[in-house]
């Protein structure tokens, strides 16, 4: 049986919070409208400045280091 993963809320507009495995690299995002994205091969760096983002910004972050530069899948629920 796999280990739950810790959900991490952030204080965002867009995001409402994370979760990553460092055993798969895989960062599961939860947006404010109610999707849900599964990112793999996010390397651990990249989701710590997802968390604590230098400008202040998660969205921004997201967009910046996520989005766009790693595969994923949608997921229900």
């Amino acid at each position: 049986m796999a280990a739950k993963q810790l959900r991490i809320p952030l204080e965002s507009s867009v995001l409402e919070a994370v979760s990553y495995d460092q055993g798969t690299s895989q960062l599961t995002v939860w947006f404010v409208s109610g999707a849900k994205y599964r990112y793999s091969g996010v390397p651990p760096e990249v989701v710590l400045e997802l968390l604590e983002p230098a400008d202040g910004s998660h969205g921004r972050a997201y967009s910046r280091l996520v989005r766009d530069h790693y595969p994923y899948d949608r997921l229900r629920g």
